[in-house]
């Protein structure tokens, strides 16, 4: 065991292992940020059709690390899942620009326009990804749907083919598709697609015995396209789920610290001790101990050694280990892992601003910093996949929560909220199909309904049993603060 790092060399370790955690997204995976969840392992399984979870959890690292040869190997080592290896991937869809393998976010459209059902779309995907020798080895999507709606049987057949090929090769033809939000500006047209594709991968599942399909979707995707495709309930039972405990969140953590590419991670290997050196052909990483992983005790004793071990002058208010994942909760009790890492980033950065020879790499003033830029990028996103959530929750800034439930209504009420959502579902109206349109919630002049779908989304939570105008409403700290609400003895508000 070696000599522990100084606050100053843990502050520089973090600012580089967490550097671009928000922008997991445009990020693809490496060995530094292949963290292995025990409880993300079913996301792999080849017949676990979907994988749900919410903006910032994993479903793209998941998806992209399943496409790349070298990641999926270390998954297989990891878990110990040799079918990994026995994998022909191709993906479905996703943000590549130009990608051959389906169609982007200008050609997609007119292929609607032009008459094509959802259906056709992903089947002639599907025949892309297994090699379907189109006529004039032609690249043009339309004259791949125009083949396929003229030649069912023979699209059929060459299915068929693929998989007793698949079969008699000892491999799986799996197709994975990610960023589906992406598919249409317009809500039914994506959920009707969604729903399409669901009803492909039931049948490839049902219906082959070596193609299958991985859809990672936001949970509320999911139930929307189930209102198009009922039978997508079948595919509920088996769905994985990308949840993160505490321990999760302290686990991918350590990782990051410990795998950094320098003398500090060296150091803090050494220090903490137990790490396990795992290589491919390829790639090299190091495996925290099981009790960096899994034992909050010592999480927290290591912890405590890099942060404050209080979040003030003594016990009463908080320790930082339990404090900082319980003020990034939502209403349902769900913590993103970029939330978590952009907090302690944010931390690390305010310390060595503001109190640079600090005892402790995090103070506990900057861990309050960093939750509040957690809250801003975290309302960012949520705004981003949700756009109706502004309208809802900025008439309530500068209220002090909890809230009471008709106070929240009468100020819906005065600034015309089911008219203003309703003018924000017509920016995105087509002008040739506007009954389509579909952008808000799905009660927007039912406002007691309206706060039960905030409820759902995590946004909002009750504080009492009671559904009615006495009922109080809170908002969890990963909302509230980037909303502007103020709360008696909380986070204050920046600037405060």
């Amino acid at each position: 065991m070696s000599e522990p790092l100084t606050p100053g060399e843990y502050r520089d370790l973090l600012s580089r292992a967490l550097e671009g955690t928000v922008d997991a997204d445009t990020r693809h995976p490496t060995p530094h940020t292949l963290y292995m969840l025990d409880a993300h392992r079913t996301a792999l399984y080849v017949d676990q059709t979907v994988v749900q979870g919410d903006r910032g959890v994993g479903k793209t690292f998941w998806a992209r690390s399943l496409l790349d040869p070298g990641l999926r190997e270390a998954a297989a080592l990891e878990y110990r899942m040799s079918r990994l290896l026995r994998l022909h991937v191709t993906p479905g869809f996703g943000m590549d620009m130009g990608s051959p393998h389906y169609p982007g976010p200008l050609v997609l459209p007119s292929l609607l326009t032009g008459g094509a059902l959802p259906e056709e779309i992903w089947y002639a995907v599907l025949l892309t990804a297994l090699e379907q020798p189109w006529p004039r080895e032609t690249t043009d999507w339309a004259e791949r749907v125009a083949w396929l709606r003229t030649n069912p049987a023979p699209a059929e057949s060459a299915i068929a083919r693929a998989d007793t090929r698949a079969a008699d090769e000892g491999m799986v033809h799996l197709l994975v598709f990610d960023g589906l939000e992406h598919l249409h500006t317009d809500w039914d047209t994506r959920n009707r697609m969604i729903a399409e594709l669901l009803r492909m991968a039931m049948r490839m599942r049902f219906g082959t015995r070596n193609i299958r399909l991985k859809v990672f979707l936001r949970p509320d995707m999911f139930e929307a396209a189930k209102q198009f495709f009922p039978d997508a309930s079948k595919l509920s039972g088996n769905a994985a789920r990308l949840l993160w405990s505490r321990t999760d969140l302290y686990g991918l953590l350590f990782h990051h610290l410990g795998n950094e590419d320098d003398e500090a991670a060296l150091r803090f290997r050494r220090f903490t001790g137990g790490w396990t050196p795992s290589e491919t052909r390829t790639l090299t990483w190091y495996a925290p101990p099981s009790a960096l992983r899994n034992d909050e005790k010592e999480q927290q004793r290591l912890f405590e050694r890099i942060a404050d071990p209080f979040m003030g002058t003594n016990v009463r208010q908080g320790r930082p280990y339990t404090w900082l994942p319980n003020h990034l909760m939502d209403s349902n009790d769900r913590i993103s892992p970029r939330s978590f890492l952009k907090a302690v980033a944010e931390a690390a950065e305010t310390t060595r601003r503001t109190r640079p020879s600090h005892t402790r790499a995090l103070h506990h003033d900057a861990i309050r910093s960093g939750v509040r830029e957690a809250s801003t990028v975290r309302v960012d996103q949520v705004v981003e996949d949700t756009p109706w959530v502004r309208l809802a929750i900025e008439p309530l800034k500068g209220c002090q929560v909890p809230i009471a439930q008709g106070k929240i209504i009468n100020l819906w009420k005065e600034r015309a909220l089911p008219l203003l959502l309703r003018e924000e579902s017509a920016r995105y109206a087509q002008a040739d199909r506007p009954e389509l349109v579909h952008t808000g919630p799905r009660h927007p002049d039912d406002l007691p309904r309206l706060v039960q779908e905030l409820i759902d989304l995590g946004v909002l939570r009750r504080r009492d049993q009671s559904v009615d105008d006495f009922s109080l409403l809170d908002l969890p700290d990963i909302y509230r603060l980037a909303f502007g609400l103020g709360r008696l003895g909380g986070i204050p508000l920046a600037g405060r």
